[in-house]
Order: structure tokens, then sequence, then C-alpha cells
């Protein structure tokens, strides 16, 4: 966590008991735009493949884990509060965890192409192969603070 992210937290938990887990992340893609969904209350699920949580040797997120979420400049935007977190395959995501995700026109063709894409080339950069079985980490939350 960079030095800004952590100066937000500890601000935001001043006079409350602090929780024990937390990270601070961007969103791929687009984080500008995606972290601005967010604040709008627009976005509210995102995923992400399992497969990069294991080449990471990163934990899975768990229900509680709060996340400072970053801009593209590593600048914290807001404070987030996971609030489910399902392992699913790619094909059998839902149209209502596409629509959360809040990007484009939030129909599931959207999302689905989006999301492709987006997997095609980061599985590439590692030398796999995108599926569409493919395991996906997916989680809800809820905005708990703006900066």
């Amino acid at each position: 966590m960079n030095v800004q992210a952590q100066n937000y937290w500890d601000a935001f938990w001043k006079d409350k008991e602090m929780p024990t887990s937390i990270s601070a992340w961007q969103f791929g893609g687009s984080p500008d735009v995606l972290a601005q969904l967010v604040v709008d209350k627009v976005k509210t699920a995102t995923c992400s493949g399992r497969v990069f949580y294991e080449l990471e040797k990163e934990p899975l997120p768990k229900v509680d884990d709060y996340s400072i979420v970053l801009n593209s400049k590593d600048e914290p935007v807001c404070i987030i509060r996971t609030s489910e977190v399902t392992i699913t395959p790619m094909n059998k995501v839902s149209e209502a965890f596409a629509y959360a995700e809040g990007e484009g026109d939030r129909s599931y063709d959207y999302w689905k192409k989006v999301h492709v894409q987006f997997f095609t080339e980061a599985l590439r950069e590692v030398d796999l192969e995108f599926s569409e079985d493919m395991l996906l980490v997916c989680e809800r939350f809820e905005l708990i603070d703006v900066k």
C-alpha cells in the first residue's frame, strides 16, 4: 500500500475500530473510469480470473475485506467492503452480476465481450489460453467512503 492510501485509510478509521484486512488496488482495463463508477454507485461488483490469484500467490478475497480503490496514478479514490465472494465459471456468470459490474450498457453481452477480450490478453501475457469456462472470483461490494 502506498503512503497516500495508508494516510487515507488511517484518517478514515481515526476514531473507529479498524479492520485487520485491507488492500489497495486499481481496477484493470480503465482504472479511472471504473473507480468513478464505484463512486457513482453504478459499479457494485467486480471479477478476476482465479488463475491470477494462484500465479501471484495472493489470497482470495473474503467477505468483510476492505479495499482502497486507486486511480491510474495510484491515488486513493474510495474505500469498499466486500459483501459476497463466489467462484464461478465465466460462462455461468449471471446477467444480474454483469449488470452489477456497471460497465458499458450494463448488458450481459457487453460484459462478456469486454471480459473475453480482457482475459484473453491478460492470459496471453502469462502464456495461458482463454477458455469460457475459466473460473472467476466474483465479488460484490459496498461503497464505504469517498475521498
